[in-house]
């Protein structure tokens, strides 16, 4: 953009410095390997915690900073993007898992569980989507039982972010009618008996991220285990889906701006029939209209994150805000690619990962016709 953000205060720019510089150090150098091998190192997650960007809005009596202000997400979301450090676990865990744990677990349950993810020991998973059933979540078969001292887990969930490594997972289960209805949100720790890992999952982009197929088969879970009230779970999924989506938002606006910053570099640098490609009418104009709506997409998304902190961010506006954002992503990243050419389509070019990165943007948090459908039904239609 031509002018200053006005969102953050001086401690978010002091923040971004701090993230910044541990990722060039910690993250950047190690980006080739955790692609080849299919998923981040447990070691680099507990680098993280040590530096404080791990459960950061997790009281302070917690082990956190006790920061819940979205903008710190938002900067540690965006420096992830500029330094093109790979993997989910940072937004996974502070904008999407950890909220569970800090807004409906019980005193007791956070005392047990926090501290560990704070520090690192722990790492944290959702499973909501299953092989029959991804946007819709009221189709989950996954069921829990009651039984005398808790209850019996059963089913299976697919492309769980962190699946692997999971200390932790939080599954979403329907509740049959007669132990009475709804859905419910169960806390599965690893070794328990019967919750099996399936294989980690070959994928298009986002190599570095391990997503894994999750079994379980009769887990017996505790009373103890069981986040809120059971029968409410789909409330509380729905509830924390609108800062999901805004997260997301985050990202996709971060990369759709890098994208055009990397095209326009490029565009100087390359040289056809003498001149400057950048030059040519049809890239000058394409790039001044994505330049444009980057622009236009920040400023639209730093007012939701406005919104959000204050406590008022509609369903429908984070979805409006997830579609039309990472659609601007993978538009920018597709002409990016484009103007580099055959370049491009190289792996060795780092448009051509950031592009493999950027679709599944499209799919995952509720696909975008799913969210356009939550826009619609929001005007009465």
């Amino acid at each position: 953009m031509s002018f200053d953000r006005t969102l953050f205060e001086p401690e978010h720019g002091a923040f971004r410095d701090s993230v910044r510089g541990f990722l060039e150090k910690e993250a950047v150098p190690h980006t080739a390997r955790w692609e080849a091998e299919g998923l981040v190192d447990r070691s680099f997650w507990k680098l993280a915690a040590a530096q404080g960007l791990v459960g950061f809005n997790a009281p302070e009596v917690l082990g956190g900073g006790g920061l819940r202000d979205f903008r710190f997400n938002a900067v540690l979301n965006e420096e992830v993007v500029r330094t093109g450090t790979v993997g989910d676990g940072f937004s996974l865990t502070n904008d999407i898992v950890l909220p569970y744990f800090l807004d409906i677990a019980d005193a007791e349950q956070q005392q047990r569980w926090v501290p560990g993810i704070v520090k690192g020991d722990s790492v944290i998973a959702i499973a909501m989507s299953e092989p029959g059933t991804g946007s819709d979540l009221r189709a989950i078969k996954t069921t829990a039982r009651r039984v005398g001292d808790g209850w019996r887990l059963s089913g299976s969930k697919i492309f769980i972010t962190s699946g692997i490594q999971a200390d932790l997972v939080i599954v979403a289960a329907r509740i049959p009618d007669e132990d009475g209805g709804g859905f419910g949100l169960f806390v599965v720790e690893a070794g328990q008996d019967g919750f099996e890992r399936g294989r980690k999952l070959d994928k298009v982009g986002r190599k570095a991220q391990d997503t894994a197929e999750l079994f379980f088969n009769d887990v017996h879970v505790s009373s103890g285990n069981v986040l809120g009230t059971p029968g409410e779970g789909l409330h509380y999924m729905m509830k924390n889906l609108a800062q999901e989506r805004l997260s997301m938002s985050v990202v996709a606006v971060a990369s759709a701006e890098y994208a055009v910053d990397l095209a326009v570099e490029y565009g100087k640098e390359r040289t056809a029939f003498g001149k400057p490609i950048g030059s040519f009418q049809a890239n000058k104009f394409a790039l001044a209209e994505l330049s444009t709506k980057v622009s236009i997409a920040r400023v639209f998304v730093d007012r939701c994150i406005e919104v959000h902190n204050a406590g008022d961010l509609s369903p429908a506006d984070a979805a409006g805000a997830k579609f039309w954002t990472t659609e601007l992503e993978f538009e920018a990243l597709d002409r990016c690619l484009q103007l580099f050419g055959g370049y491009g389509y190289m792996d060795e070019f780092e448009v051509s990962r950031r592009w493999r990165d950027a679709r599944v943007q499209r799919i995952y948090g509720g696909t975008n016709e799913i969210m356009r459908e939550i826009v619609g039904r929001s005007l009465g239609l």
